[in-house]
């Protein structure tokens, strides 16, 4: 089997967000055990599994996504990378819709090379911020949101993007603060430089520390600064160390998430089902 290693809201090698990508034939997923070992031997923050569905159903593939630890509800960057390989390889052209846990997802490609995905917008409700969220993530909030059941974590607002970029949180205390992880935001300091909100995502409970870039938060992040910039569409930047660009549309209910992505290793898995 092909498995692909992709580089998700990036337009260059070793930026934005790394998936695993693995495409299966027709027919029913491998047992979920061996989906979890692959995707803790490709140690991602995601590992992305899908296989075509028959003709006549709600959706072209169905998808799912798994972190080295476990199985996760919703995943933009790892869609992304999954509808990258099927564009480049020429499994799939114009819009391919996914079946997954949250519900169908699409995934369009653009003429300039880039794939804008059609997500679920996450509700974005305040909420007190737990016990020990000021300590265990090293900054006072601003506000604390709760993002949804699709999400799971709680967005926390913070100064200014100088707090963001510096902060080195205490993970195992910052486990304890929500279901998933925490999503930290601030505004951008200097929109000339392209870009409206900056971002930082920590995933501990689910085996993944910083997560570079993460779709599924700008589903969070999108309706959350549009109401405070009045505008649909925005960029976020993401702040890790690779660092990634999501260019976000606010329609309604669903959200729509831009990027680019670049396949870096195309391999054969050996280890069957």
């Amino acid at each position: 089997m092909r498995i692909r290693i992709v580089d998700a809201f990036t337009d260059r090698a070793f930026g934005g967000n790394p998936a695993g990508v693995l495409l299966f034939d027709a027919g029913p997923f491998p047992d979920d055990a061996w989906l979890q070992r692959v995707a803790a031997e490709v140690n991602l923050s995601e590992t992305a599994f899908a296989h075509p569905l028959p003709a006549g159903s709600d959706a072209d593939w169905a998808l799912r996504w798994f972190t080295p630890a476990t199985e996760v509800d919703m995943c933009g960057h790892a869609t992304l990378a999954t509808a990258h390989v099927l564009h480049t390889t020429g499994a799939a052209t114009g819009t391919v819709g996914f079946a997954a846990r949250c519900g169908t997802l699409t995934a369009t490609a653009r003429d300039d090379g880039a794939i804008t995905l059609d997500f679920p917008t996450s509700p974005v409700t305040p909420v007190e911020a737990p016990a020990g969220m000021s300590q265990a993530l090293g900054a006072e909030p601003v506000s604390v949101h709760d993002s949804g059941p699709d999400v799971g974590d709680l967005l926390v607002e913070l100064a200014d993007e100088k707090t963001v970029r510096a902060l080195a949180p205490d993970l195992a205390a910052l486990a304890r603060c929500s279901r998933r992880g925490v999503i930290a935001t601030a505004a951008a300091e200097d929109p000339a430089r392209g870009y409206d909100f900056v971002s930082r995502c920590f995933f501990p409970n689910v085996g993944v520390d910083e997560d570079p870039v993460t779709g599924s938060a700008h589903t969070v992040l999108a309706p959350f600064w549009s109401a405070r910039l009045g505008r649909a569409e925005l960029t976020g930047f993401q702040g890790s160390a690779r660092t990634g660009l999501v260019r976000t549309a606010l329609r309604g209910d669903r959200t729509l998430l831009t990027g680019t992505a670049v396949t870096i290793i195309d391999g054969e898995l050996l280890a069957r089902p």
